[in-house]
This record gives structure tokens, C-alpha cells and sequence, in this order.
């Protein structure tokens, strides 16, 4: 079973050699009493010929071989007949003349095809249920592949900037002002929990304090969220964390490192520095604080024209504190009117009442809104929107917020409508990275009536606007900064609060935790940044979604080897299932179903 060389190994090169290769039958041929196998491992593929007249036994066993069984094979290497060389193989140009065989695993007929093409159409619960078939496929081997490269490229980057991985720990302690955590229940404290770490994020601030200076981990982080294409409950993140360092010293630090990974892992050179766009423009821009760049169709606002409007309801929106954005997705009046009622339930779900349009079609503009129009307001939206014939006008009418986000929702579908149509092309390799910064550093709760982090409460705020603190915290803006590509969040992080005062205040006055709940939760930590806290911040960048990019997926189960479902389950090991009523009195917890 030594095996000589790989199956993408041999070439012209090595004629007359005798070698020794292994893996799995892809195929079986049989021309005319002549027995031809591709051989594959995870290398290759190489071409293997049983001649029953030079060992007819031999040939008789390799013609019963099933595919994906498992095999062994000595011979030498000839080159293969004119006419039948292979250019698309590294090996098309030789075969392997077998001299022995020895079958390893005879493998039962596959529950859907191994290739790519075949294995594309399968549905995804089939092909998760049977995972170690699914890897076997090009694709996802190379997926795994990449996800390899990435992580080396990224440890050796790190290294070479002298940062220090260190491992934190996956228990924790329960901090819920987060995501939903996962519990585990102490066999020997009875009655208490852990938490697995929803982030190191603590561990890592810890590790300024500690004189670490440069810290990095790829680590494991546990959220217990619905699920999605690019939200997994477990997940990897590249955390990292560093002394003395401001917020363009982060910026050079990670344009570095996404240059260096999409140079090694795919060959392009990504331009540096990256764009930088604030919070507030890039709502006012696009809607979402992580845009998609790679297309215009960008939100106009118009609350000042309409504040005079005789359409009332842009009118009363405008002078009531709100606002009124208008896009205009170019040549596509020709929307059907279910795809138009697509788009209406689409705005109704992000709290819109409905969705106003206009489109411009046969010379005229053709809408229920219109007869309100002004001849000025015809006007001034023809020029700032740059109206011609066979657009479409999609508006929001509703706090400034709220009409960003529904605006920019339908930014996204209109453009999906558009390139379905083939009037607008979207290159997923057209790399667009941003930053996108100054974030306010809280959100207003209304339902709890008090304010809450926007990021996490170890944000520090931006210096000039720290005075803000007490009369108006919605005014301070955040040291916080998130890398976006192509509509997608790659990273976020921040400059943190080093401060124990400051962050006792942030705690305590400004999201108004009381005394106790921060010294039960965070009391360690504060004690730590009295002994000589550094300046510090950091970032954690979400390893799935980057290595799904690469790849070229828009899901991070493709690059996950044993994801989880939507629903949150292993189809494979058939995970989750019940446990047995002594290991949950071990943990001193017992269960109460849902009615």
C-alpha cells in the first residue's frame, strides 16, 4: 500500500517507471476485453489499463470493480495511443499498465452522482446526510483546499507582523447582552452554567492588559441564531487584537492582510487603502450600512422637495421629522405586476405601508401618485434622478432610518431584477472593499425605553464627541470601522475603551446595567484595567464568509466540511437527539418540552 506518486503526478517524464498508486475507482471502461480505470485521489486523476491478454485473471478482477471502491495498483507507465491523449489531465498523456491490484473497499452504488454537474442538482439535505460522499466531489475538495490556503496565509501574515496566537477559552461565562448563547450545565457546580464564547472578545482585551501587544487566534465561536446561507451557530472568526494602535494603524494592518490572502489564494492584487465611507452616507447612499458598490441605482433624497407637496402623505412624512429617498432602477418599467407586488410585500415586511413607483413608459409617466405632482417636483425628480424612457422610481416615505433600509432593500431586488433581465451585470470577481466607519456608538431601545450598544459596550467613543455622553448619546460616534465587500460584512472591530471609569460610566449611567448586574458580569474585567491598561483595539473577521468569497458561493455551508442545516441540525451524525435521564441527573437539570 506505499504509494510511489499521486494520481496528477505522472507524466511523460516517468515512461518505463514502475509505480505504486492508491485511491478510489472514479470510473470503469470496458473496450473490448480491455479494462480502463481512472484512479483518483484527492490530487487527481490517472488513467490505469487491466490487458487481459497479459494477465487475463487481473483484467477479470478489475471488470467487476464498482465505482468509488477503494483500491491499490503496481505498474508501469506507457504512453497512452495516438488519438486518445487527454489534454485536460496533468497525466493525459500517459497510462499506468497494471501489473497487480489489490482491492482495499468494495463501495456500495453512491445515493447521487460524485461529480460536480451531477452533484449540483442534488438537494442540499441529501447531499449533507451523506457529507463524506459530498466532499469527495471537485468542488467541495477544492473548497476545503482554499479554506486551507487561507488560514496558512493568514497565520503566516500575522507572523511575519509579529502577532502571537494564543487560544482562549471556548467555556465562558454568561454575558447576555449579546446574541443568544448556548448553556452548558456544570456536572460539579450544581445548578450553574457556562457559556461557549460567543467571541474572545474579553479574553482578548484581557491579553492587552496581560502585555501581550499583538494578539491573533483563529477561533471557534458559538451563537445560537436562526440560520442562514452565511450564518452558521458555530462558526470561525480571525480575532485579532493589538497595543498602542489607532484607527488607521488598523486600517493599514488589515488592507495588508486581505491583500497578501487574496494574492495567495487567488492571484489578484487588491489596490490599497481601501475607500473610506461613513455610517451616515452610506445609509443616505445605499440604504445598508454594508452597500454593495459594484452598481449605482443610488437613494436620492427628496424630503425638502416634498415638504410642500400636495401629496400628503410624502407631505406629512417630510415635516413630521422623516424622509422621502427615491432610486431609479434604469429600464425596468417593464415589471411585471406580480414582480411590482413582489417588491410591495417585500417593503411591507421592513415596515413600509406600501411602496410608491413611477414608470416612465411610452413618453409618460404612469403611476397612482402622479396627478399630485407639480410641474416642479416633475421636474426636479426628471434632473436629480436622470428620468429617460423605460425607467422605473421606487420610493420610501417613513423615518429617516426605516426609509434607507426599506430603499436599500429594494436597491438589491431591483438589481436582481435587472440583471435577470440582462440590462445590468454584476461581475462576482469585481472585488469592492470598504471601510465603513464612524458609527454611532448607541441605538435608541424604544420598547425598553434606554439606550444600547451598537457594536458592543467596549467601544470607545470618538474623542470629540465623548462630551455627548450625558445630554445626547445618540450624537457620539464610535471608534468602530467594518470592512464590507460586495454587500457583505467581512469584519468589524473597534478602538476599545482602555479607561475603567469611562467604561463603568458606559455600563452603569449610558445603558443604564445596574451596579450589580456589571459587577457579577464584568467586575473582573474592570478590576483588570486598573493595573495599567493599554490603549488597544481590534477586529475579528468572519473566516466562512471570506473562504464563501473566494470560492465563489453564496453559501458558507460549501466551505464548512460538517455544517448544520437551517434548522440547526447534523443530518450526518443525526445531531441533535435526546440524552438519557442519568446523564441529565449527573447534570442536575431536567427538561420541559413545549406544549
Amino acid at each position: 500500500m506505499n504509494r510511489t506518486h499521486h494520481c496528477a503526478q505522472l507524466t511523460k517524464s516517468h515512461l518505463d517507471a514502475t509505480v505504486s498508486l492508491a485511491g478510489w475507482v472514479d470510473c470503469v471502461r470496458d473496450h473490448g476485453g480491455i479494462i480502463f480505470i481512472d484512479l483518483r485521489d484527492r490530487k487527481g486523476i490517472t488513467q490505469v489499463k487491466f490487458d487481459p491478454q497479459d494477465n487475463a485473471a487481473l483484467g477479470a478482477q478489475a471488470g467487476h470493480l464498482k465505482a468509488e471502491s477503494v483500491i491499490a495498483i503496481s505498474g508501469r507507465v506507457v504512453p497512452r495511443p495516438d488519438g486518445t491523449i487527454n489534454a485536460t489531465l496533468p497525466t493525459g498523456e500517459i497510462e499506468i499498465a497494471a501489473t497487480s491490484l489489490d482491492v482495499l473497499n468494495i463501495s456500495e452504488t453512491p445515493p447521487f452522482p460524485l461529480d460536480d454537474i451531477g452533484g449540483d442538482k442534488v438537494n442540499e439535505d441529501l447531499r449533507l446526510t451523506y457529507r463524506y460522499l459530498d466532499l469527495r466531489r471537485p468542488k467541495m475538495r477544492k473548497n476545503l483546499q482554499v479554506r486551507h490556503r487561507a488560514a496558512k496565509s493568514i497565520r503566516d501574515y500575522f507572523d511575519s507582523q509579529e502577532f502571537i496566537e494564543v487560544e482562549t477559552p471556548a467555556l465562558f461565562k454568561s454575558t447576555p447582552e449579546g446574541a443568544r448563547e448556548y448553556l452548558v450545565p456544570s456536572r460539579i457546580h450544581a445548578g450553574q452554567f457556562y457559556a461557549l464564547s460567543q467571541s474572545p472578545q474579553q479574553f482578548k482585551q484581557i491579553l492587552m492588559v496581560a502585555g501581550v501587544e499583538k494578539y491573533f487566534q483563529i477561533a471557534r465561536c458559538f451563537r445560537d441564531e436562526d440560520l442562514r446561507s452565511d450564518r452558521q451557530m458555530e462558526f470561525t472568526q480571525v480575532d485579532v487584537e493589538a497595543s498602542f494602535i489607532d484607527r488607521e494603524g488598523i486600517y493599514a494592518l488589515f488592507e495588508g492582510m486581505l491583500k497578501k490572502l487574496w494574492k495567495d489564494v487567488l492571484d489578484h492584487d487588491l489596490p490599497t487603502p481601501f475607500p473610506r465611507l461613513p455610517f451616515v452616507d452610506a445609509m443616505n447612499r445605499f440604504g445598508v450600512d454594508k452597500p454593495d458598490v459594484r452598481f449605482g441605482m443610488e437613494l436620492i433624497d427628496f424630503t425638502e422637495l416634498f415638504k410642500t407637496s400636495s401629496f400628503k402623505v410624502f407631505a406629512s412624512t417630510a415635516t413630521g421629522g422623516g424622509a422621502i429617498k427615491a432610486i431609479n432602477a434604469k429600464g425596468l418599467a417593464d415589471l411585471t405586476q406580480g414582480e411590482i407586488k413582489a417588491l410591495e410585500e417585500i417593503a411591507k415586511s421592513l415596515g413600509a405601508k406600501g411602496l410608491a413607483f413611477i414608470k416612465v413608459e411610452g413618453g409618460e409617466w404612469k403611476s397612482p401618485i402622479v396627478k399630485f405632482f407639480s410641474e416642479a417636483e416633475k421636474a426636479a425628480l426628471t434632473a436629480q434622478l436622470g428620468l429617460t424612457e423605460g425607467d422605473m422610481i421606487f420610493f420610501a416615505a417613513a423615518p429617516w432610518e426605516k426609509a434607507c433600509a426599506i430603499l436599500g432593500r429594494i436597491r438589491l431586488e431591483a438589481a436582481a431584477l435587472l440583471q435577470k433581465r440582462g440590462k445590468l451585470t454584476i461581475r462576482p470577481d469585481d472585488w469592492q472593499f470598504l471601510w465603513v466607519v464612524d458609527f454611532p456608538l448607541m441605538s435608541h431601545d424604544e420598547a425598553e425605553n434606554r439606550y444600547v450598544a451598537t457594536h458592543h459596550p467596549f467601544t470607545a467613543p470618538v474623542p470629540e464627541d465623548a462630551a455627548f455622553l450625558d445630554s445626547d448619546p445618540k450624537k457620539v460616534r464610535g471608534q468602530h470601522y467594518d470592512v464590507v465587500l460586495n454587500g457583505m460584512e467581512l469584519g468589524g472591530g473597534s478602538i476599545r475603551i482602555h479607561n475603567p471609569v469611562l467604561q463603568k460610566k458606559i455600563f452603569e449611567d449610558v445603558l443604564k446595567i445596574p451596579a450589580d448586574v456589571v459587577e457579577s458580569r464584568f467586575g473582573y474585567m474592570l478590576k483588570a484595567f486598573t493595573y495599567g491598561a493599554p490603549p488597544h483595539g481590534g477586529i475579528a473577521f468572519g473566516l466562512d464568509r471570506m473562504c464563501a468569497l473566494l470560492c465563489g458561493t453564496t453559501s458558507i455551508r460549501d466551505v464548512i466540511a460538517f455544517p448544520k442545516t437551517q434548522k440547526g441540525q447534523d443530518l450526518m451524525a443525526q445531531s441533535p437527539t435526546p440524552v438519557t435521564a442519568k446523564q441529565l441527573k449527573e447534570l442536575h437539570i431536567a427538561t420541559v418540552m413545549p406544549e
